[in-house]
């Protein structure tokens, strides 16, 4: 954003130079970048007006030009341009002149005809080229007509003035407008902010609401579109004043419709555009998306592919321009327009955000809207305008105003307490000063008994909260005021957490395994859970759905690892790493309901997968395949690990899993770990061609049953013994099961339970099978006798005749 001195002296008078004044403002918040003195390096450049005209005597291609310089008299200069004529206004450089290139001008003869200065172009002004007309861009600079004569050049096209070049950040879109940094300047230099008067004579023939229909199809991106119709329009050039402020802001003049437009848009921050009225089918707007396929021609002459998410404006026959980036050709503005539909309006700020970056076209309009406008200083911005073009004779403007405002904004209020804003401070500044900064701000201040009650400007979007109010206080009030301190908090030592201790601990245990970390993505598809088997009603498959997807692959949260594991062996297997161990430790992610109104529980789980040969292919190893038993076996392993006892092993069903190769991990009725095999619809629906063994373990339950650090026990100082049990079952009895009845009858003396046989076929009657187990006795304070161990050994037989009817295996 760039401001000129003299504009914002239009509305604040104040007596520090620019320099200060940038001071000011960047410790204000409002970043001043540089300070741009446009006329530097121009010395008694003045104008001039070609009163005779010749060609040289001596040379073809140059002419001898008696210029009217004022006070410096008629003096001749030898010129090679081609584009002067006699009355002519133009800069001339007089001699002992200095121009910005270095240049210092003297008396020189050429070709016998002395020339006591030089005729300047834009380039030898320095003038850049965006901001002058293209006609002024070669040969020498012609000014108006009624430019008066002898007066300093920088006068004459206002470089007699200083820009501020403004580094804003995007929440304060108030200070995108020179009203806006003038507000600032007022506050801060204590001067008193003046604005534009807006009485405006309606003279035109017919009413606006007559001559003129707006329809918004798209409230959620249009909150407001307003329009003024504007009759017996006069297109020609501006006044130079404005002129002059338009491009020290860094645009160049048009023509007296679209300057004003622009001028408006740099004063209040309102982006406007003007319609050629007539070339309106039906003269009726619609604010609408882009139909498939629609193109439009913008104002830069480029056709552009509209897609169905930008917002177009558009009239009864086709889109007439890109809503808050640029207009149309088909309905601009020109030399012969006679009746203009004037228009101005607030649309969503990320709307034209995506649409600018679509086409790749960024506007000074579509920055402002991108950070938002006032949408209630809609109508004040089109009055302003309607004015400043009926000042100049340019239009007549008829009654009333198309107003389309279907999505009303109300000012925010804040209730701030002074004393929690000192203390959030660490000032002690009156509630009286408060009160003064934020009025002088516009800011409405009710004194309540609860606090202040802040009624905050609509232009002010930034301000929502008290910490909002705190700064704007703390930025006038000035940050150099507030002492600097040392921030004070309580010195923790850094430590890692009990859960993040079990991880790491459990991530060891299984690379000790041989098993290999792997890391998927967060995300997931919808398919997966077809693949993993998922029926339609689970709860896996309410899953929280991405706003902004990385690709189309991954729309969703996961609520499971075994989606992204199974992937991860398929990866494996096509680039033919056929044994694997792999183990991922991660968080999935479970709403509540759909859709997300709250956070989703975040559930940290380790699961695992396990495929391939048991051992290495060496030449004294088995070629024997991993199974059930080594997944099985491997979380028995960790469990023992991590302290983890007392559970049971049951079969059961879980998650993509084999029904009948199922083990879950059970403890005080809830779910430790699951261990089988991959589901052979899961096997398919992944395209594996093999077994896959799956363990998946709920890290929050094994928190609760872990122990890290193990009870103390010595070693034992007297001899175990070693006895054999083998006894018939029902089929139907789980190992497990029989192994939990030793234990519950063993006593003190049984050490250790092994299960190292299972038998089936004669002499065991179909039905039954032999489990033979190895029982260990052990005391800690005598040696055993056979007695003692006789005795055990028959109170388990008895026990399990009793309780499952083994029968001792003979």
């Amino acid at each position: 954003m760039r401001a000129s001195i003299k504009w914002l002296k239009d509305y604040v008078e104040f007596s520090q130079t620019p320099e200060e004044l940038a001071d000011m403002l960047t410790m204000a918040g409002v970043a001043v970048d540089s300070v741009e003195y446009l006329g530097q390096g121009i010395e008694k450049v003045v104008t001039g007006r070609i009163v005779e005209i010749s060609s040289h005597p001596n040379a073809d291609r140059l002419h001898v030009c008696k210029v009217d310089a004022g006070d410096a008299g008629v003096i001749t200069v030898v010129t090679g341009a081609d584009n002067v004529e006699r009355n002519n206004v133009v800069p001339v450089a007089l001699v002992g002149s200095k121009l910005p290139n270095g240049l210092e001008i003297q008396p020189t003869d050429l070709r016998g005809v002395a020339s006591q200065g030089m005729l300047c172009s834009t380039e030898e002004l320095n003038l850049d080229n965006k901001i002058v007309p293209p006609e002024a861009r070669e040969g020498i600079y012609i000014l108006p007509d009624d430019t008066a004569v002898g007066i300093d050049i920088r006068m004459a096209l206002g470089l007699d003035d200083v820009v501020l070049e403004f580094e804003l950040t995007p929440n304060r879109a108030d200070c995108f407008s020179v009203i806006g940094l003038a507000r600032e300047v007022a506050v801060l230099t204590g001067g008193t902010l003046k604005k534009p008067m807006l009485s405006l004579r309606e003279d035109g023939d017919g009413s606006a609401s007559s001559l003129a229909q707006v329809v918004i199809e798209e409230p959620s991106l249009c909150p407001r579109f307003a329009a003024r119709i504007l009759k017996e329009v006069k297109v020609g050039p501006s006044p130079v004043w404005l002129q002059q402020r338009i491009q020290a802001a860094g645009m160049r003049p048009i023509n007296n419709v679209v300057d004003v437009t622009n001028f408006v848009m740099l004063e209040m921050g309102q982006p406007m555009h003007a319609y050629d009225y007539n070339l309106l089918s039906r003269h009726r707007i619609i604010v609408r998306r882009a139909n498939l396929g629609e193109r439009l021609t913008s104002l830069d002459g480029v056709k552009r592919d509209l897609t169905t998410d930008m917002l177009v404006i558009a009239d009864e026959v086709q889109a007439v321009g890109v809503a808050g980036v640029m207009g149309g050709l088909a309905t601009e503005v020109t030399a012969q327009t006679q009746n203009v539909f004037l228009e101005a309006a607030s649309f969503n700020g990320a709307s034209i955000r995506r649409t600018s970056r679509a086409l790749g076209l960024r506007s000074e309009a579509s920055g402002r809207f991108e950070r938002g406008v006032d949408t209630v200083n809609i109508i004040r911005a089109l009055d302003r305008a309607a004015k400043l073009l009926a000042d100049m004779g340019a239009c007549k403007v008829c009654p009333g105003i198309i107003d389309n405002y279907p999505i009303v904004q109300l000012p925010k209020q804040v209730v701030v307490s002074p004393e929690k804003l000192n203390r959030y401070l660490g000032v002690d500044i009156p509630q009286v000063r408060m009160v003064e900064i934020l009025r002088n701000l516009e800011f409405e201040v009710d004194i309540k008994s609860e606090g202040l009650q802040v009624t905050v400007p609509t232009w002010r979007g930034d301000v929502t909260t008290g910490a909002d109010i705190s700064e704007e206080i703390a930025r006038i009030h000035g940050y150099d005021n507030i002492l600097a301190t040392t921030p004070l908090g309580k010195v923790v030592r850094g430590e890692e957490s009990y859960v993040q201790t079990l991880a790491d601990k459990a991530k060891n245990i299984l690379s000790g395994l041989g098993f290999s970390e792997i890391m998927t993505f967060s995300f997931t598809h919808p398919s997966v859970f077809y693949k993993l088997n998922i029926p339609e009603n689970d709860q896996l498959r309410i899953a929280v759905p991405v706003m902004n997807p990385i690709t189309d692959d991954f729309p969703l949260l996961r609520t499971t690892l075994l989606g992204g594991l199974l992937q991860t062996v398929v990866n494996n297997l096509a680039r033919k790493n056929d044994d694997l161990a792999i183990y991922e430790l991660g968080t999935i992610y479970r709403p509540a309901s759909l859709p997300v109104e709250s956070l989703p529980t975040e559930t940290m789980m380790l699961s695992g997968a396990l495929s391939g040969k048991r051992y290495p292919q060496v030449w004294n190893q088995s070629r024997d395949m991993t199974d059930f038993y080594d997944a099985k076996g491997m979380v028995e392993v960790l469990l023992e690990k991590l302290g983890v006892t007392g559970y049971q092993v049951v079969a059961g069903e879980y998650l993509a899993m084999h029904p009948g190769k199922t083990a879950l991990f059970m403890k005080d009725d809830k779910l430790i770990a699951a261990v089988g095999e991959a589901h052979p619809k899961v096997l398919d629906a992944f395209g594996l061609n093999r077994a896959v063994c799956l363990f998946e373990i709920a890290v929050a339950e094994l928190e609760k049953q872990a122990a890290l650090i193990g009870r103390y026990q010595p070693l034992p100082r007297f001899p175990a013994v070693s006895r054999d049990l083998a006894v018939v079952l029902p089929v139907t009895v789980p190992a497990g099961e029989a192994t939990q009845a030793i234990a519950a009858s063993g006593g003190e003396l049984l050490s250790n339970i092994r299960l190292f046989d299972v038998y089936t076929g004669e002499p065991v009657p179909a039905g039954f099978r032999s489990l033979a187990f190895a029982l260990t006795f052990q005391a800690t304070d005598r040696t055993l006798t056979d007695e003692e161990i006789d005795g055990c050994h028959q109170t388990i037989l008895n026990y399990l005749e009793k309780t499952l009817s083994a029968k001792l295996r003979m």
